[in-house]
């Protein structure tokens, strides 16, 4: 099963779409695409761009 997530470019925050970012109002489930494109790293301040997805294959 592969696992995606997306990884901070500068701060190296992880963003799981199974856990979402619900301090920034992201449910758990949220798709990165279904993220607005104007939606920030909530630890550094970089912007989506700035993020690089990740593939784990459990």
């Amino acid at each position: 099963m592969n696992k995606r997530q997306y990884h901070c470019d500068i701060c190296d925050y992880i963003y799981d779409p199974a856990q979402g970012c619900p301090e920034e109002g992201i449910a758990p489930g949220t798709p990165w695409e279904e993220i607005s494109d104007d939606w920030v790293c909530p630890e550094c301040g970089a912007s989506k761009e700035l993020f690089s997805e990740v593939i784990d294959s459990e």
